[in-house]
């Protein structure tokens, strides 16, 4: 028997059928088993992908930002965290934090101290380099390098790849208004804590990140009044100012300036003079404006009556001292002339008949005696003579001999026209519709009175240019020469007008005050309150009224509580002084 093989062409070449059939089965298997191996190799490649995705969405989503840990060993200051708001009456932010990130090393890891040095300095030009290296090349764990960086200084320094520095997170704040409330609100040093005003006053409670603070303030208000008294400081190249816009009815405070001021987003620029806080913290002899008080206790205490007057012919001598009018009439004047006119003459005399037990009483009654309790740290105590004798009544009845602070001055003139009430004076924004209790220091009558009065300096008198279009503004010029250690310096003056509006319903007092003006051809070179503060309250009527919606209207004072400045009822006052409540009336 014969066996054929078969066999099949490939090329040339004759290959049996069985060894055809053996090369496709190794075909077969080599690319299976290629196969599995790719399989695998992409299983472990997912796998890995995975593992780096799960771990990327870790440290972004729920790691602490992206920053790196600080070791537990390396000491490090404490971070605020979560400091709360604050806001300004309508809800405007006068005061957030922001995160931020600060730069530190661990000299320990430091490899090239000077080649870290000069990397960093292309970051931060204005850096000390020496003092840089001397801490970088130290034993310590941990130093700071820069604190607060903004986001493009924070990706420059990351690029520079330098081992040894990393970043902490932190928080920042930041005064989004800059200067318009600087020493309402003060600042925070670079760790957080509050260092002035409303910041370091509610530190506490700020720290706590509780609930935001709500400040009595109205920013569009404090933007106006500032604008106002900066273009009274450059008119009259004074060396600073204050100003104050207070509630009558609730003794929140609307506005409070003090120039010069600083940025706080700057802590560097609250340095000198710009730190200190003329509205509080400040003590002035306030001058003239204080005749508005003596008035009041004068009428309150029934010593006088609104018809009756004094002699201000001639000038009063007493001991080495001669008090005279800086206009005078030189003639018998009536108690409404003695305010319109401001005569020093009929104030101390009008002093003298109230005594000195009750000038001091009614004062201290009036908050002009002791330190403010408003919400501020920086809070000036006021100064009064020690032995309160016949010099001490008759000065301190026009406003020499007592400093006070210029709040001081306008929280007593509220307690004047508001009905006699005086209000704890406050920064923050009252809750609710019920009005703060007070303490009665003047009688509703006596109250009406010096509204009446307050309006015929303006109408009448001193006060001339505190006259607002359309709007019932009352008011008192003050004018006082300044201590310059220890002696009054004619030239250099403290200038100021305190008013109320609307007079028939007052809701506002503001107080405005200039340090050391000087006059100009316009004022006809007067620096008095009269010319350079008067003014300023009388643009801030007519603002507010417009901000506030509170219309112009015609005509004047009711007619019974209008006041004419009429002559004094002599037959009360002749040859033969007459009497009230026991006291002598022109007793000089």
């Amino acid at each position: 028997m014969i066996h054929k093989t078969s066999t099949r062409s490939v090329g040339r070449a004759q290959i049996p059928v069985d060894d055809t059939v053996r090369l496709e089965g190794n075909y077969k298997q080599a690319l299976e088993t290629g196969r599995n191996r790719l399989l695998v190799t992409g299983v472990m490649f997912m796998i890995a992908f995975v593992a780096i995705a799960v771990r990327l969405v870790d440290l972004t989503a729920f790691g602490p930002g992206g920053e790196p840990r600080i070791s537990h060993s390396i000491p490090s200051p404490a971070v605020t965290a979560g400091r709360a708001d604050i806001f300004d009456r309508n809800g405007t932010v006068l005061a957030t934090s922001l995160p931020t990130a600060s730069l530190f090393a661990d000299p320990q890891d430091i490899m090239d101290a000077e080649e870290a040095v000069e990397k960093l300095a292309t970051v931060f030009p204005d850096i000390n380099r020496n003092e840089l290296l001397l801490k970088l090349k130290s034993n310590s764990r941990f130093v700071w390098i820069n604190r607060n960086l903004t986001p493009n200084q924070q990706y420059a320094v990351n690029r520079l790849g330098i081992p040894g520095v990393s970043f902490q997170h932190g928080e920042r704040r930041v005064y989004p208004h800059g200067r318009e409330a600087a020493h309402v609100l003060g600042l925070t040093d670079v760790d957080g804590n509050g260092i002035a005003g409303v910041e370091k006053y509610f530190a506490a409670s700020l720290n706590k990140g509780a609930e935001p603070l709500q400040l009595s303030i109205d920013l569009r208000i404090q933007a106006m009044l500032r604008q106002e008294l900066t273009a009274a400081v450059s008119e009259f190249q004074a060396i600073g100012a204050a100003g104050i816009v207070l509630d009558v009815q609730t003794g929140e405070i609307i506005s409070m300036v003090s120039l010069p001021d600083f940025d706080p987003n700057i802590p560097d620029s609250m340095i000198g003079t710009v730190a200190f806080n003329r509205a509080t913290k400040g003590v002035y002899e306030m001058g003239s404006t204080f005749k508005l008080f003596t008035t009041a206790m004068a009428l309150d205490s029934g010593t006088v009556s609104i018809d009756d007057g004094y002699d201000a012919s001639e000038p009063i001598k007493i001991a080495r001292f001669t008090i005279s009018d800086y206009h005078g009439k030189n003639r018998w004047l009536s108690v409404p002339e003695i305010l319109v006119y401001s005569s020093n003459i009929g104030s101390a005399k009008m002093a003298m008949d109230v005594g000195a037990k009750a000038q001091k009483f009614y004062l201290d009654q009036l908050g002009l005696l002791h330190q403010s309790t408003v919400e501020l740290p920086e809070i000036g105590l006021p100064q009064y003579p020690a032995r309160w004798g016949d010099i001490s009544t008759m000065t301190i009845s026009y406003g020499h001999g007592v400093s006070v602070s210029p709040l001081q001055l306008a929280d007593g003139v509220a307690a004047l026209v508001n009905g006699g009430i005086r209000l704890p004076v406050t920064l923050l924004k009252h809750r609710g519709t019920k009005p703060p209790a007070g303490i009665r220091v003047l009688s509703e009558q006596t109250s009406k009175q010096m509204r009446a009065l307050m309006r015929l300096v303006v109408t009448s008198g001193t006060g001339k240019n505190a006259a607002a279009p359309g709007y019932l503004v009352g008011g008192k010029t003050g004018t006082a020469d300044k201590q310059v250690n220890g002696r009054y310096a004619e030239k250099s003056l403290i200038s100021s007008f305190v008013g109320t509006f609307p007079v028939d319903k007052p809701r506002f007092v503001i107080l405005a005050m200039l340090d050391e003006p000087k006059g100009t051809k316009r004022t006809f070179n007067y620096a008095t309150g009269g010319w350079v503060a008067a003014p300023v309250v009388g643009h801030m009527v007519s603002r507010i009224a417009a901000l506030l919606g509170i219309l112009p209207r015609g005509g004047d004072l009711p007619d019974d509580i209008k006041i004419k400045t009429g002559k004094p009822r002599l037959a009360s006052l002749g040859s033969t002084p007459a009497t009230a409540g026991g006291r002598t009336l022109a007793s000089f």
